[in-house]
């Protein structure tokens, strides 16, 4: 991506984080009804919230708010994935179905230690 960051949507961390979302949307409607009010909302929930967070992150008017809630995302991605986790264990899920979503939860995990790092570091917001 090139050019200047316009608004969160431009930012490589949310739309990572936010198609994840989308495919743990489609993910759920497999799981069993039971888990309706179960791990389904868990999980639907906690998929929106990354991008949520990296968003409202970015609408906040200091850099310390935006890292707060970088991390907050951060620990979303890790709820996530242990979460996926136990539809593994539980056999709603298969393993080989698991993996590409771990390699993409690790994906994002690594985009935001990165913004998170950059703006540890003392960047200008208009640069990630």
């Amino acid at each position: 991506m090139s050019g200047s960051i316009k608004s969160y949507r431009d930012l490589i961390a949310w739309q990572k984080t936010f198609a994840l979302g989308l495919d743990i949307y489609q993910l759920t409607k497999r799981l069993p009804e039971h888990e309706k009010f179960g791990l389904i909302s868990q999980l639907r929930r906690g998929s929106v919230s990354i991008a949520s967070n990296i968003a409202e992150g970015y609408g906040r008017q200091t850099t310390a708010e935006y890292l707060r809630f970088l991390r907050i995302a951060r620990g979303c991605l890790y709820e996530l994935d242990t979460q996926l986790l136990f539809c593994v264990e539980l056999q709603y899920l298969e393993r080989n179905d698991y993996t590409p979503l771990l390699e993409r939860l690790d994906e994002c995990g690594r985009i935001l230690a990165g913004l998170i790092r950059s703006l540890e570091n003392g960047q200008q917001r208009d640069q990630h």
